[in-house]
């Protein structure tokens, strides 16, 4: 999962519109990652196809169409953690070894 990604799924914590992905995303990055509108609508919809995050009911199919996450796409995002929390133990482990 890339970076972008994970902070699509992660600003779906509440069902927001598109802009609002863009602004939460860059806001829990601190400003790392920043969407450009063709790049966040085709994961949007790669998302949707995966069912990870659907439409917000009465979202309708206007311009400020609502997403949110949908029970895959949380165990998708825990799923993801994990193998963080594992990439940074084995980073962790190596890089100590250097200081010793």
């Amino acid at each position: 999962m890339t970076e972008a990604v994970f902070y699509i799924l992660l600003s779906l914590d509440e069902p927001l519109h598109g802009y609002g992905i863009m602004q939460n995303a860059e806001r829990l990055s601190n400003g790392r990652v920043r969407l450009a509108a063709g790049t966040l609508y085709g994961a949007l919809d790669t998302l949707q196809k995966r069912r990870w995050i659907e439409p917000a009911p009465g979202a309708g199919s206007g311009r400020k169409k609502e997403y949110r996450l949908t029970d895959a796409g949380r165990d998708a995002v825990r799923v993801e953690l994990d193998r963080l929390r594992e990439l940074v133990g084995n980073g962790e482990e190596i890089v100590g070894r250097w200081s010793a």
